[in-house]
């Protein structure tokens, strides 16, 4: 019984330490719709998002990229999203013959444009090939966006920095999908409405 008494307690203070993290990205609702109107407004001139990081945060990636590309909680036309992330063939091809600092600025120097919107995640904020990467994005007049925690160099060099207030890997990256998922809700809405409008229109158009 105190076994089971301890792995509730361990699991109650989990939720707990990441529901206030949560709640804390309320201070910085600015920053989210400033990244997600930065976002809009690629995609309403046909530029495009590009997403990247390492190991929980490279899955982060494509998770925001797929709502993007796929569907959020509309069916609608997709957007242009790209995670750099699942091309085994490349990462292990630049790795190998550049070296892994190389594995997103290369990749972003055949693919990014003028105006594109450029999402960098890491929790620690000192991986060196996703600074490198928004360092290359930011040279090429890309708009850069870091998802971080509390410290390391990421946020300082990006345009717009997400930064959850935590050094513990897996609650920030619970921050950056709530942050994530709040993103791609305000995108969707702006470029496509709600389910009500949307089904307005249709009415309206018969």
């Amino acid at each position: 019984m105190s076994a089971t008494r301890d792995k509730r307690a361990t699991v109650a203070k989990q939720i707990e330490e990441s529901a206030s993290l949560c709640v804390g990205l309320a201070s910085q609702t600015n920053v989210i719709v400033q990244i997600a109107d930065e976002m809009i407004r690629a995609f309403r001139h046909g530029r495009k998002v590009l997403l990247f990081g390492n190991g929980g945060s490279a899955a982060d990636a494509e998770h925001i990229a797929c709502e993007l590309s796929g569907k959020f909680t509309l069916f609608r036309d997709p957007l242009p999203a790209i995670a750099l992330t699942t091309n085994t063939s490349a990462l292990t091809a630049i790795g190998n013959d550049f070296g892994y600092e190389e594995v997103f600025a290369r990749q972003l120097k055949g693919l990014v444009a003028e105006g594109d919107v450029v999402i960098g995640l890491s929790t620690s904020g000192t991986s060196s090939n996703v600074i490198k990467a928004m360092e290359e994005a930011s040279r090429r007049g890309a708009i850069t966006v870091a998802f971080t925690g509390d410290r390391g160099r990421l946020k300082e060099i990006a345009n717009y920095a997400l930064s959850v207030a935590s050094t513990n890997t897996p609650r920030i990256q619970e921050g950056h999908m709530l942050a994530g998922h709040i993103i791609c809700g305000l995108v969707e809405k702006a470029l496509f409405g709600t389910p009500a409008s949307r089904k307005a229109r249709r009415t309206c158009s018969r």
